[in-house]
C-alpha cells in the first residue's frame, strides 16, 4: 500500500478543514498516491481525478460540505472527493458487485448530492438546488457548486442551465474545469474558446469592490443589476477587443485562473465564495496530473485498465488469435461499405474511439463527423444528412441515446428517413453500473412507428446487418451490440443482405422452446446442452434477429408446438423481447406460458458481467433452471 500518512487520518472533509493550509499539498500528493496504487490494480477512470485532486481538496476546504453541496459533472473525476468524504477504505471495492459505485451516487453518500455518469446535467441539477434554498429561505446561506468540465459544457443542456441561471435568482457557482482534453480530442468551436479566452483580475477586484460599495449604500439593486452588469461587459469588451461568451450571458465570469495552484485556488473561492448571482470561475488543469504517462497520454489513460504503477505499463493483451470487440467488428466493417458507398457517412458524439468510429475516420477523415457531447443533435444532424440523400451511421452508446429520444422520433422517424443507429454498449456493461448499462434501448424504440430493431447474436450477423441497412428501402434502422469481445476468430464473412424481420432456428424440440435476441444466445446455447445432456429434455431454440418487426411466421410455428416459451433478452422484459411475445401471443388467441429472462424492472448495480448475467438470472445455470422449472410445470 501506498505511504499516505495525511490521507490516512481524514474521515471527513471537517478534518480536512482542521488542517492548517501549509499541509494541504501533502494531501493532495498523498491522493495521487492512493490512486496510483489502487487504481493499477483495481481499474477506473484514472487520468480525470488525477487532474482534479487540487480542486477537491479547495472546494472540500473552502465549503462547508455536506450542508453546501457540490455537484460533479459525469463523475470521473470523483475520486478523490471519495477519498476525502469517508469511503478510503471502501475504495478498493470501487466499481465492484456491492461495492462503491464508479462515479457519485446519493445513495451511497449525502457528500453525493446528485446522480452522476451522463454529461452536462450539473449545471441544471445545481441550479435547482440553488433555487430551493432561495425559496426556503434557509440559513446559513446554502453555497452550490457545478462543477463541469470543458467537454461537457458544451453539451446543450448545459447552456440551457447557463441561461436559466442567468434569468433566475440564485447564487450558482460554476466551476469550469478546463482540461482541453475529454475522452477523445475535444471538438467544436467552444473549446477554441477557451484555449484563448483571457480577463483582467485586477478589473474583477476592482468591479467587485464598486459593486460592494454601491449596494451598501443602497444605490444599486437586483433588479437593476443586470443592467449595471451588461454594461460593464460593454465596457470590458470595449476596452480588450474580446467578448466573454458568459458574460454575454449576464453570468459574471473569473479567470482562467492555474488550477493546481492549491493556494491561489483557495483564495479565489474565498474571495467569491459569498457573492450574490451566478457567477463562473475558470481554472485549467492536466489531465493525468502528477503521474507522467498519464499526462503525455491523457486519452489513453481515461480509463487505462491494470497497469505497473512504477513504469506505467499497460496490462494489455497482445494476443493475436483473441476475438475483436464488437466495436471493432463495426468500424472495421463501416470501412469496408463505405468504400463502396460513396453516400455513407459515420457520426458519433465524443466518441470516436469508444465506438471505433474512429477507425473509418481515419481511413476517410471527410466522412466521419464527431459532433462532442452533443447526443440530440448528432440525431438530428444525421436526419439532415439523410433528408438531402446521404446514408448515416449514427453510432452511439446506448444509454447515451436515451438522451436523443425525441429526435429520434420526430427529426428521424417521423419523416421515416434511413439513419442507421449502430447502439454500442448495449445491455449489461459491468463495472460502470446503472447510469451506463444498456437496458432499456429495445423496450424504447419498439415503441417508435416504423423503426427496425434488431440485435446479431454473433459478428457475422452483425455484419450482414449493417450491410443490409445500407438499402433504399428502409427508414430507420437500428442495430445493438455489446460491449466487449464477440466470439469469432474468423469474424469477416462474406456479408449479406438479410430478411427484414426474419428469425433463425438454431435448434429443434418440443418440450420447451427457447426465443432469444443478441449475443445473450451464447448463455442459452450451454444451457440448453446442459438440460439435454443431463435431463434429457427436448428444447427448440431459436434467435429472433428482429424485435420488430417480429418474426410472425416463426411465432406461429413456436405457439403450434403448444408447450411453454421462455424469452432471453440483455435488456429490460418490460417492453422487450418478452412484452413482444405476449401481445402477439394474446393478440392470435394463443395461451402457451411465458417465462421472461432479462434485466428486472430495476436500476440495476455495478460488477462483472458474469456476477450480474447471474444476479438478474440472465446466466447459463439460471436459464438451465428455469428451463427444469418450465418443463417440469407443464407436467
Amino acid at each position: 500500500m501506498a505511504d499516505t500518512p495525511l490521507l490516512d487520518i481524514l474521515n471527513s472533509p471537517e478534518d480536512l478543514r482542521s488542517l492548517s493550509q501549509d499541509k494541504l499539498p501533502q494531501v493532495c500528493e498523498d491522493i495521487r498516491k492512493f490512486l496510483i496504487d489502487s487504481l493499477s490494480s483495481n481499474p477506473g477512470h484514472f487520468a480525470s481525478s488525477m487532474g482534479a485532486v487540487e480542486l477537491t481538496v479547495a472546494l472540500h476546504y473552502v465549503f462547508n460540505t455536506p450542508y453546501d453541496r457540490i455537484v460533479w459533472d459525469v463523475g470521473h473525476q470523483a475520486y478523490g472527493h471519495k477519498l476525502l468524504t469517508g469511503r478510503r477504505e471502501q475504495f478498493e471495492f470501487n466499481r465492484k458487485f456491492g461495492g462503491l459505485c464508479g462515479f457519485p451516487n446519493p445513495k451511497e453518500s449525502e457528500y453525493d448530492t446528485f446522480a452522476a455518469g451522463h454529461a452536462s446535467n450539473s449545471i441544471s441539477a445545481a441550479l435547482g438546488m440553488a433555487v430551493a434554498s432561495e425559496m426556503k429561505n434557509e440559513s446559513p446561506r446554502r453555497n452550490v457548486v457545478a462543477v463541469i468540465g470543458d467537454a461537457s459544457i458544451g453539451g446543450g443542456l448545459a447552456f440551457e442551465g447557463i441561461n436559466n441561471a442567468a434569468n433566475t435568482k440564485n447564487n450558482l457557482l460554476i466551476i469550469l474545469n478546463d482540461n482541453n482534453m475529454s475522452i477523445d480530442s475535444n471538438v467544436g468551436s467552444l473549446n477554441s474558446y477557451l484555449g484563448k479566452i483571457t480577463t483582467s483580475k485586477g478589473y474583477n477586484r476592482l468591479r467587485y469592490k464598486a459593486y460592494s460599495s454601491l449596494k451598501r449604500h443602497n444605490l444599486i439593486s437586483e433588479r437593476l443589476r443586470g443592467k449595471v452588469l451588461r454594461f460593464n461587459n460593454s465596457i470590458k469588451s470595449l476596452l480588450s477587443n474580446k467578448q466573454n461568451i458568459f458574460e454575454g450571458l449576464n453570468v459574471r465570469y473569473f479567470g482562467p485562473f492555474d488550477g493546481h495552484d492549491l493556494n491561489r485556488l483557495i483564495k479565489v473561492l474565498r474571495e467569491i465564495k459569498d457573492m450574490e448571482g451566478p457567477r463562473i470561475l475558470h481554472i485549467c488543469t492536466t489531465k493525468g496530473k502528477g503521474y507522467a504517462p498519464a499526462e503525455r497520454d491523457p486519452a489513453s489513460w481515461h480509463a487505462p485498465g491494470k497497469f505497473n504503477p512504477q513504469t506505467g505499463e499497460r496490462y494489455v493483451s497482445t494476443n493475436q488469435n483473441e476475438p475483436l470487440k464488437y466495436q471493432d467488428v463495426f468500424g472495421k466493417t463501416m470501412v469496408e461499405l463505405a468504400q463502396k458507398n460513396d453516400k455513407i457517412v459515420g457520426i458519433t458524439a465524443a466518441m470516436p474511439s469508444g465506438t471505433s468510429m474512429s477507425i473509418l475516420q481515419e481511413e476517410m477523415p471527410h466522412r466521419v463527423f464527431d459532433v462532442g457531447i452533443s447526443e440530440g443533435h448528432a440525431v438530428t444532424f444525421a436526419g439532415g444528412l439523410a433528408k438531402d440523400g446521404m446514408r448515416p451511421y449514427c453510432a452511439i452508446y446506448s444509454s447515451f441515446l436515451q438522451r436523443a429520444y425525441d429526435h429520434i422520433i420526430h427529426d428521424v422517424a417521423l419523416l421515416k428517413l434511413p439513419v442507421t443507429f449502430c447502439i454500442d454498449r448495449a445491455g449489461l456493461v459491468g463495472e460502470d453500473g446503472a447510469t451506463h448499462h444498456g437496458a432499456l434501448d429495445l423496450s424504447y424504440l419498439r415503441s417508435i412507428p416504423g423503426m427496425i430493431v434488431a440485435a446479431p447474436r454473433n459478428e457475422h450477423w452483425l455484419r450482414n446487418l449493417l450491410y443490409t441497412s445500407q438499402s433504399d428501402n428502409f427508414g430507420p434502422f437500428a442495430i445493438r451490440y455489446p460491449r466487449g469481445a464477440g466470439k469469432e476468430i474468423n469474424w469477416k464473412n462474406d456479408m449479406q443482405a438479410v430478411e427484414i424481420g426474419r428469425g433463425e432456428r438454431i435448434s429443434e424440440g418440443n418440450n420447451v422452446v427457447v426465443l432469444s435476441i443478441g449475443t445473450i444466445a451464447d448463455e442459452v446455447s450451454k444451457a440448453i446442452e446442459k438440460a439435454k445432456s443431463e435431463d434429457d429434455i427436448s428444447i427448440a431454440h431459436y434467435d429472433m434477429v428482429f424485435l420488430k418487426p417480429i418474426d410472425e411466421l416463426l411465432l406461429s410455428e413456436v405457439a403450434s408446438k403448444e408447450c411453454p416459451i421462455l424469452t432471453v433478452e440483455d435488456g429490460t422484459i418490460k417492453g422487450g423481447l418478452y412484452s413482444a411475445v405476449i401481445e402477439w401471443l394474446n393478440d392470435h388467441g394463443y395461451k402457451s406460458r411465458v417465462y421472461p429472462i432479462g434485466i428486472p424492472d430495476e436500476f440495476v448495480t455495478q460488477g462483472t458481467i458474469s456476477e450480474l448475467y447471474h444476479y438478474c438470472g440472465m446466466d447459463c445455470e439460471s436459464i438451465y433452471q428455469t428451463i427444469l422449472k418450465a418443463n417440469k410445470e407443464n407436467k
